[in-house]
């Protein structure tokens, strides 16, 4: 998307100009992505154009640029990482008034886009737990955890053939075959199970990656190398959902890597 790469490129114009010490140089160039970029986080062409007149006011455009993008960027990403708590939790309600709080407040229209689809989102998965009908426009996982949330609240599983795709769908992400797979969904309690070992491979998955991401950045920061490149093993030699395991793959290959300018 063009507008996420003019954001991207000025937050790394504020980041050289502003922390630092860069000149910004105003030549035609930088004054169209100054204009296009104001324009991006709800700064009027008017205020723009009169702000790059001279280069004490294209400062002042470039810090107004600045904050805007980190207030609404750093709003975001807490909001979602609220979003997902509470949902895990349950509360939709909450998730969505999350989102409702973003958007009393955030001008800039990328920003506003993202917490609007996050919202749509939310009260989707809320009606999938509410009527146990699944949405073709939702991610797979998330539905599962609702349907999931459904169960335990006292509403009986519906095998349905949808629900048996998204299950063959999401099972070999969860490194279950397709034959325990197919077993399974011969019975509704076999597809309660296979619903509950996909969710619980995947979060267990995420914990103990996380935990070693956290591990490995410290002993690496700290100059042990091989310490760091241990905790991606460790999660490799018990790991088995597949997109982890590339994750740590990924990881032990760039602790592998010789640093650069060695």
């Amino acid at each position: 998307m063009a507008e996420e790469m003019d954001l991207d490129d000025v937050w790394v114009l504020c980041r050289d100009v502003l922390e630092n010490g860069a000149p910004l140089e105003l030549n035609d160039k930088m004054r169209a992505l100054l204009s296009r970029t104001a324009q991006q986080v709800a700064i009027s062409q008017e205020d723009a154009e009169d702000a790059l007149r001279s280069h004490s006011t294209a400062m002042t455009l470039l810090r107004e640029i600045h904050r805007r993008i980190g207030e609404g960027s750093n709003r975001l990403h807490e909001a979602r990482g609220r979003v997902n708590e509470l949902q895990q939790q349950g509360d939709f309600d909450g998730a969505q008034q999350v989102m409702r709080d973003v958007l009393a407040v955030e001008v800039v229209p990328f920003y506003r886009e993202q917490a609007e689809r996050t919202l749509k989102k939310s009260a989707g998965l809320a009606e999938v737990r509410a009527s146990g009908r699944l949405n073709p426009d939702l991610p797979d996982r998330p539905q599962l955890a609702a349907l999931s949330q459904r169960v335990q609240q006292g509403h009986p599983l519906e095998l349905t053939d949808d629900l048996s795709d998204l299950l063959r769908r999401t099972a070999p992400t969860a490194a279950i075959t397709e034959t325990e797979t197919e077993e399974a969904l011969k019975s509704l309690e076999g597809a309660e199970a296979l619903m509950g070992m996909i969710l619980s491979r995947f979060r267990d998955a995420k914990r103990r990656f996380l935990r070693a991401m956290f591990q490995m950045t410290s002993l690496r920061d700290s100059g042990d190398i091989e310490g760091a490149r241990q905790q991606m093993r460790d999660v490799l030699a018990v790991e088995v959902v597949p997109r982890f395991r590339q994750a740590a793959e990924e990881q032990l290959r760039g602790l592998d890597s010789p640093l650069p300018g060695s």
